[in-house]
């Protein structure tokens, strides 16, 4: 099984239905759901998605679909280790060396999954399309 690191812009994507991106997106969480891929997110995340997409609906929705989301995806915290390590990276943008670092975490994240893949040009893991993962998933019958 695949285990994929999903960056914020991602979700909001699928939530916002952002297209043409949340239609690849939106598979993923399937796939997800169906148990055929893991996806993990960062604690960091679910504050960012509550205040971007909070702006086109109301907290009591918000609440039900940040629930939606921990309940396909598994949750990696941010800790004091993990921002110590964004602080020193050659990452322009701090957020996504806080994402970067968490995605690095756990072991078992195999790539990071992003629509801003020049953000990740220092990452040691792979960076993938939403696209680009659902290609290696089906290519591989996962």
């Amino acid at each position: 099984m695949k285990h994929f690191f999903v960056d914020t812009n991602v979700i909001i994507d699928v939530i916002s239905d952002r297209k043409p991106f949340s239609q690849s997106a939106a598979i993923l969480f399937d796939y997800s759901e169906k148990r055929k891929i893991k996806l993990f997110v960062s604690a960091l995340s679910y504050s960012h998605i509550y205040y971007i997409v909070k702006k086109i609906t109301s907290h009591k929705e918000m609440l039900k679909i940040l629930r939606d989301l921990e309940s396909v995806t598994e949750t990696l915290d941010v800790t004091k280790e993990i921002i110590a390590a964004s602080l020193h990276t050659g990452f322009k943008d701090f957020e996504d060396a806080i994402q970067y670092n968490t995605a690095c975490s756990n072991k078992k994240v195999n790539a990071i999954i992003t629509r801003n893949g020049k953000d990740y040009k220092s990452s040691n893991l792979p960076v993938l399309t939403a696209e680009e993962a659902l290609s290696i998933i089906e290519s591989r019958g996962e």
